[in-house]
Parts: C-alpha cells; sequence; structure tokens
C-alpha cells in the first residue's frame, strides 16, 4: 500500500487548502484513512478519518466544523478540505491507511495503529 500526500502550502489565516491523498496498491473499500499532523516539537495528532465504506467520518475537537474529509471512489483519493484555517493548524501533514474490513464503520485516530503512512505536506498558516 502506497500513500501520496500533497497539497499543502502556505496561507494566511483564515485561507483554505485542499490535502489530497493518492492511495494505491489497495482499495479504499479494506481501509480506513486518517490525517495526522506534526508541528516542530509537538506529537503526532490525529486529525481526521474516514472509515472503509466512505460514509463514517470522526474529527479531532480542535478542527471540527472546519476540516471536511471525503473520499473519491473513482480515484482511489482522499480529501482533507480545510477551512478557516489558524496559525496553531501549521503543521506537516500525513495521510496513513490501516485495514479495517470491507466496508466497516470503523474509525480509529491513534497513529500506532496505522501501519502505511505518506511522505507528509507542509501547510503553513500566517497570521
Amino acid at each position: 500500500v502506497q500513500l501520496q500526500a500533497s497539497g499543502g502550502g502556505l496561507v494566511q489565516a483564515g485561507g483554505s487548502l485542499r490535502l489530497s491523498c493518492a492511495v494505491s496498491g489497495a482499495t479504499l473499500d479494506y481501509y480506513a484513512i486518517g490525517w495526522f499532523r506534526q508541528a516542530p516539537g509537538k506529537e503526532r495528532e490525529g486529525v481526521s478519518v474516514i472509515s472503509s465504506n466512505g460514509r463514517n467520518t470522526y474529527y479531532t475537537d480542535s478542527v471540527k466544523g472546519r476540516f471536511t474529509i471525503s473520499r473519491e471512489y473513482a480515484t482511489n483519493t482522499v480529501y482533507l478540505q480545510m477551512d478557516s484555517l489558524k496559525p496553531e493548524d501549521t503543521a506537516v501533514y500525513y495521510c496513513a491507511a490501516r485495514t479495517t474490513g470491507f466496508r466497516t464503520t470503523i474509525l480509529e485516530l491513534s497513529h500506532n495503529r496505522y501501519p502505511y503512512w505518506g511522505q507528509g505536506t507542509q501547510v503553513t498558516v500566517s497570521s
């Protein structure tokens, strides 16, 4: 399973970015996909996850109402739409995959439960 994250960049506070995670070597019907972030000097934090059935989602409290995770079945891609960005959202963002069975509702945001990781994309929000 390979994941390729992209879409990061520099944006002013209040702006938006859309991150993409292209997944190859696996079908999303069997994998939950999570987005994580790590700021300098901080531990890796779970941001959002979408289940393998594509309908269940979970967000950490700090991004609820601002971020939206979605999945495009045809291209095996998971997106993280980030709106109303804040300087504290600045971090390297990673997507990761873990197998959860065929089209299940399982959601998990513990990074140590994810064996497959993309390379990370930098998001910088200026004040």
